[in-house]
């Protein structure tokens, strides 16, 4: 629990028994659930995590977002952070991210890897997200240094006001489109460090980029037919901490 409000992690999982240990290892005490959505693996995944203590959820239906969906039906927290299972996304960095959500009343946090990595991107992949941000700009408006980040940090209760269709890569971009064109949700991008990730990529470059831009563009359209109503949250306030949570976001 943070000041007050309870915490689940979700984590999309195919094949990621190497790189679980490193991302479910020294969890923050505040996290009050995690889950592990095993989307048909072939290795230990399951095992791992559930000797690590997170729940398990399994979904058959194969695909990145159909993943993540499954782990928000399963989630009990009144704020969801994501994260990838291959160690790549800054778990001891939660705290912090919770703290400037709260502490600015924001319903929903994309993070921003692009200039806190590890190691260099390939151009195909710098070039792909270029082209996917700027899309993003032209057609929703909505300026992004890193639009195809998968660490995001929301309130649960968003889920009811969001229409999130794709169950494959573009669920990532789907939900930042979702939060920050949506009237009444205080929507933010803060930047984050970024390691390499542990075992194989599951994505495919060019497949993945060009069906994630033709997403973008049914979406637009879809919009316009569909104009979305406003969402009226109460503001998220928390408690007093213990100690101060130290922050560098810039």
């Amino acid at each position: 629990m943070f000041q007050g409000h309870t915490i689940s992690v979700v984590l999309p999982a195919y094949n990621e028994e190497d790189g679980l240990p490193i991302t479910l290892r020294d969890m923050p005490g505040c996290v009050d659930e995690v889950i592990v959505v095993d989307n048909n693996s072939k290795d230990r995944t399951a095992e791992v995590a559930r000797a690590f203590g997170a729940m398990v959820v399994t979904e058959y239906t194969q695909g990145y977002g159909a993943a993540y969906k499954a782990g928000f039906r399963a989630a009990t927290g009144d704020i969801i952070v994501t994260m990838d299972a291959d160690g790549t996304y800054p778990r001891t960095f939660i705290p912090v991210l919770l703290d400037v959500m709260l502490d600015e009343g924001l319903d929903f946090v994309s993070c921003d890897r692009t200039g806190h990595k590890k190691e260099t991107s390939s151009a195909l992949r710098l070039f792909g997200n270029w082209v996917l941000n700027q899309a993003m700009m032209i057609l929703f408006l909505i300026r992004l240094r890193d639009s195809q980040s998968g660490m995001w940090v929301f309130r649960r209760a968003l889920l009811e006001h969001m229409d999130l269709s794709s169950d494959g890569m573009a669920l990532s971009e789907e939900i930042k489109i979702e939060a920050f064109t949506r009237p009444g949700v205080n929507a933010r991008e803060l930047p984050i460090y970024y390691r390499p990730r542990v075992g194989e990529s599951k994505l495919n470059l060019w497949h993945d980029g060009f069906y994630n831009l033709w997403f973008l563009v049914q979406k637009r359209f879809r919009g316009l037919l569909n104009p979305q109503p406003a969402v009226h949250l109460p503001r998220l306030v928390g408690k007093a901490a213990a100690a101060p949570v130290e922050r560098e976001i810039a």
